[in-house]
């Protein structure tokens, strides 16, 4: 169950999902900081800049797909974060910080072991108060993923974990996204992907076919030329199996929990767990609506301070 109630103006998924982004509000003061990784490349990460107390919980959000600091859910977190006088802070996946990373590698739905890598260096900094992780989308699946395959050993570095319209099933969520109006938000992420990708080519030429990645028109078409070989995985259909996180679903040891809008056009209901899938440490909320990562709520035109604040009601439950 799910206290969420979507607005009566605001009917259907797709304009659950798209309104909100017309609703981002004002961006609290950030201060980026860049970590070398250990394969020599970078990640940058955005924090809140106001110097709330070393005692404070820390939140560290994993943005979606061409996500980042700026975008609606996370400065919505953010603003909340500082209002509670919580710390928090924005890891950008590689090449989503505005500035390309060195390598040919970029991201991806599956990379548990960047989220690994990321919480082990983020836990010291927590100074022994508590850290939770959150993830949306392409975020929320990696995280889960990493907390299926770490269990116990996961729960001696979050203190708490929290997925927010993760498609938990890529191969899905990828098919839904090549169909009907969906294309749209396809060609969306495309056009940023393209680019991104065809630069890459060009510092690292031969690595793969830069005119099957100009020729794509779905994602299907661009993770089985670009992301699924350059990252490992045989192609798009190996990738989306491997990368999806609901196979891991029941070995989460760490308080979690999943939200995904029933009406999510990323993540249709055949892509939902059953009861059966889920650890008991999983708190599965499932509105009827919302869309995805949506949740706008409240008179015209609405707000979106409903999925930060319950992110941090559930957070606040496990650190007392």
């Amino acid at each position: 169950m799910s206290t969420f109630r979507t607005p009566f103006w605001l009917p259907g998924a797709h304009a659950q999902t798209l309104w909100p982004l017309a609703r981002k509000g004002h961006a609290p003061a950030l201060r980026r900081e860049r970590w070398d990784t250990p394969d020599g490349d970078f990640i940058d990460l955005d924090w809140l800049a106001a110097p709330h107390g070393a005692d404070r919980p820390l939140v560290v959000l994993f943005h979606g797909l061409e996500g980042s600091s700026r975008s609606h859910y996370a400065r919505a977190l953010l603003r909340a974060l500082d209002a509670r006088g919580w710390r928090g802070v924005v890891p950008h996946f590689r090449g989503c910080s505005g500035e390309p990373n060195r390598l040919a590698r970029a991201y991806h739905s599956g990379d548990s072991a960047e989220i690994d890598w990321i919480l082990r260096r983020m836990a010291p900094l927590a100074g022994g108060a508590p850290l939770f992780a959150a993830g949306v989308s392409l975020g929320g699946n990696a995280l889960l993923k990493w907390l299926g395959e770490r269990a116990e050993e996961a729960t001696g570095l979050v203190a708490g974990a929290a997925a927010v319209c993760p498609p938990l099933d890529l191969s899905i969520s990828g098919r839904a996204l090549g169909q009907g109006f969906n294309r749209l938000y396809s060609e969306h992420f495309l056009r940023t992907l393209r680019g991104k990708a065809l630069a890459k080519h060009a510092r690292h030429p031969g690595l793969f076919d830069a005119q099957r990645v100009r020729r794509a028109r779905s994602l299907y078409e661009f993770d089985d030329v670009y992301t699924g070989p350059v990252h490992g995985y045989a192609g798009a259909d190996d990738y989306w199996r491997r990368a999806s996180s609901r196979p891991w679903l029941g070995g989460i040891r760490v308080p979690t929990l999943l939200l995904n809008a029933r009406n999510d056009p990323f993540v249709p209901p055949a892509a939902l767990p059953q009861a059966g899938e889920l650890s008991p440490a999983v708190r599965f909320e499932c509105p009827r609506h919302g869309g995805h990562v949506g949740f706008l709520h409240g008179a015209f035109p609405g707000r979106i301070d409903w999925l930060p604040a319950r992110l941090l009601q559930y957070f606040d439950t496990l650190s007392r």
